[in-house]
């Protein structure tokens, strides 16, 4: 028996414990069993712990060389190094959906840990949670297994595509898909609030750090892709609006909606029915989002082949709004709210609005990727739908986005007067202005309107953060007499939620800059050079050294050297721009980008090799490449100046220092136990109680 074969009977015996724990769960919650709970906890347990035994025979598959199990011979080959034959994992189809299920089963085994908090939810949290792994292991086991195996055992596999051979391919893919599979739980958590009928604020309570965990790494996938489209494809861009990218997305716009409109709820009361539809919105575009990359129904870059999964997820997706908004209508009579919004100089206003840009945003997004699907079907036609409607459409719409991100910190819950509301706003709408003439004047452009006043709105964020941040920590410091960094500290560590949002919305702020930076004053010039000939380009002269190939194992090497200058000859950096031919993979060359940031103009130089005569041969001595001489050879770069992406990818850090700031629990346990008391529960859970985890 191959390790394989042991991979596969994991999941084969997965499958029917998913679905007996999902049935003694719902059973156990409705009839007051609890072994029959506890029984669909411990499913959750074997089943994670079958999965995670089939990911580790894929693993040793992949790290042994099997090339006797197809989906290893497709993903992985000898040559390539081992960091990226363990990557090759989630390299392909079958493996991603398993990667998929493994990390559904860890988030399944954390999410009932808080069974002892919310005793009265977890029953339906663990069915729900088992019937979407037993839709995955039904996949994985009987569909798309990734250990069917061949009637032969190759020599050697294929390898990744050439674009998958670079180091992102280590963090982008797993951290993505991570992202897309942590909708599962706060959606398991709305579910099980409209089955058990407990409706009020104990299931926002659970679920708003899972929202919350899951919208800052899905955020991070998404911002890692940019990086690595920026970097390896070669455009001179990072978000082409490609369907699987927009389908990624989509998600991430839903679950940035849901975390104002759910502590728009916590506050007031209000949303919702509109909180429960978010989240029934978020979990299904992540579902239509794998089905999307793994059906082929739509051409991408980023998409697997047509295969025949597409059609179980797609009965699966009706499946699930069928079930869930039937459910959800059944609620509606007891989901009605009292409260109101007073008035429009409010929070809970601005979030209502800043909500509605979002859905938008993303019914703008949904509906320009999957257009090209109806038109074929209505007309036999299928119309492209290219980066210049998506442009035109959304970026209004996330400017708009922007100016509401602006106003939220300076206006209170229940609102306050005019007079309170202009104090708020003159220095911000100050810095706003300042901000925008500044800009105008640096880039010498004030022609373009719609950048200047996007730099205008973004000064305007800046400085009503910095003025909320200031005034309570001043605040602070005159009430305890303390130095400005300790009441700072102070005020962090008391509304971890508040500054953490505005953490968050700097980063955004920063993003801002650099998308606004590189769409509206990048520069582009296609050239072809001898060697010893310049070019300039904004700022900046390259002059062409030369071009070589370096053989190597099944792969060929060809690398043009540029060096880079001011105008007055004060050199910058030498840029080595890569094509690799891979054996396997001759017809696809992976490109490696030379990129210099240049400081203190923040602008990054980007070569591409597009074309070139066939170089000599060159050597690598001590680790240092050296061009041949001989012959001239003339090659084609394709060169970009794309001022103030640095910014976008420095924005990260901060983005990830806010949500860990807000994702940090406020509350101690025996708080949020005493807030989990006020809902009375069946006698039968309430054994004893734990802490929130």
């Amino acid at each position: 028996m191959h390790t394989s074969d042991l991979g596969q009977i994991a999941l084969l015996i997965a499958f029917p414990i998913a679905l007996f724990g999902a049935a003694a769960s719902v059973v156990g919650a409705r009839r007051a069993v609890p072994s029959l709970v506890e029984s669909g906890r411990r499913s959750v347990l074997a089943v994670a712990a079958l999965v995670l035994i089939a990911a580790i025979m894929l693993l040793a598959a992949f790290a042994g060389h099997d090339f006797g199990v197809r989906y290893v011979a497709e993903q992985s080959s000898r040559e390539m190094p081992m960091r990226l034959i363990l990557a090759a994992f989630y390299g392909g189809q079958a493996g991603s959906l398993l990667y998929w299920l493994l990390v559904l089963c860890v988030l399944a085994v954390l999410a009932l840990r808080s069974r002892h908090a919310h005793p009265a939810l977890i029953p339906y949290v663990a069915a729900t949670l088992l019937v979407v792994e037993a839709f995955f292991l039904l996949v994985l086991a009987f569909v798309a297994s990734p250990f069917e195996r061949l009637p032969f055992v190759p020599a050697n596999g294929r390898g990744l595509h050439p674009l998958l051979y670079d180091d992102g391919m280590l963090i982008h893919p797993p951290v993505l898909l991570a992202g897309i599979v942590s909708a599962t739980i706060p959606f398991a958590f709305a579910i099980a609030a409209l089955a058990s009928g407990r409706l009020g604020n104990e299931w926002v309570l659970a679920a708003r750090r899972w929202v919350l965990g899951g919208w800052a790494v899905l955020g991070s996938g998404l911002l890692l892709g940019g990086w690595w489209a920026y970097h390896v494809l070669g455009w001179g861009g990072y978000w082409g609006w490609d369907p699987v990218e927009n389908v990624a997305l989509l998600p991430w716009l839903t679950a940035t909606a849901l975390l104002h409109s759910l502590a728009v709820q916590e506050r007031r009361g209000l949303l919702k029915v509109w909180n429960f539809s978010l989240v029934i919105a978020t979990f299904a575009l992540s579902i239509f989002g794998t089905f999307v990359v793994r059906s082929g129904v739509i051409s991408s870059v980023h998409s697997f082949a047509q295969s025949a999964i597409g059609p179980y997820f797609f009965v699966f997706l009706g499946l699930v709004l069928v079930a869930s908004l039937a459910l959800l209508f059944v609620r509606l009579p007891r989901l009605s709210s009292s409260a109101t919004v007073e008035t429009v100089y409010s929070r809970e206003a601005t979030f209502l609005a800043n909500n509605w840009l979002l859905i938008g945003i993303a019914f703008a997004t949904f509906w320009g990727t999957i257009f090209p699907l109806i038109s074929e079907a209505v007309r036999n036609v299928r119309v492209a739908v290219g980066t210049p409607f998506f442009n035109q459409v959304n970026g209004p719409l996330l400017l708009g986005l922007l100016v509401l991100m602006g106003i939220g910190p300076l206006v209170p819950w229940r609102g306050a007067g005019r007079a309170t509301v202009w104090r708020n706003f003159r220095l911000p709408l100050l810095g706003g202005v300042v901000a925008a003439i500044a800009a105008g004047l640096i880039t010498a452009q004030m022609q373009s309107w719609l950048a200047t006043a996007a730099f205008g709105v973004v000064g305007f964020v800046i400085v009503g953060v910095v003025q909320e941040c200031w005034r309570a920590t001043r605040g602070q410091q005159r009430a305890a007499r303390s130095s400005l960094p300790a009441a700072l500290l102070t005020v962090l560590g008391r509304h971890r939620r508040r500054y953490g949002g505005y953490l968050v919305h700097l980063s955004i702020a920063g993003l801002a800059v650099g998308v606004i930076g590189s769409t509206f004053f990048n520069l582009e010039r296609q050239v072809t050079l001898q060697p010893g000939e310049t070019v300039t380009i904004g700022r900046y002269v390259l002059t062409y050294r030369g071009i070589a190939t370096v053989p190597g194992p099944g792969v060929r090497t060809v690398t043009a050297v540029l060096g880079a200058t001011t105008p007055d000859g004060r050199p910058l950096a030498e840029m080595a721009t890569v094509r690799r031919f891979y054996d396997s993979w001759e017809a696809q060359p992976a490109t490696q980008v030379a990129i210099h940031t240049v400081f203190p103009w923040l602008d990054d130089l980007y070569v591409v090799l597009a074309g070139w005569d066939e170089p000599q041969s060159a050597t690598m001595t001590a680790g240092q490449f050296a061009l041949p001489t001989g012959e001239p050879l003339a090659a084609t770069f394709h060169i970009f100046v794309n001022p103030l992406v640095a910014v976008l990818w420095l924005s990260w850090p901060v983005f990830l220092a806010g949500a860990l700031l807000s994702w940090w629990p406020e509350a101690t346990a025996p708080a949020l136990a005493t807030a989990s008391r006020r809902l009375p529960a069946p006698a039968w859970l309430l054994s004893r109680r734990s802490g929130y985890p």
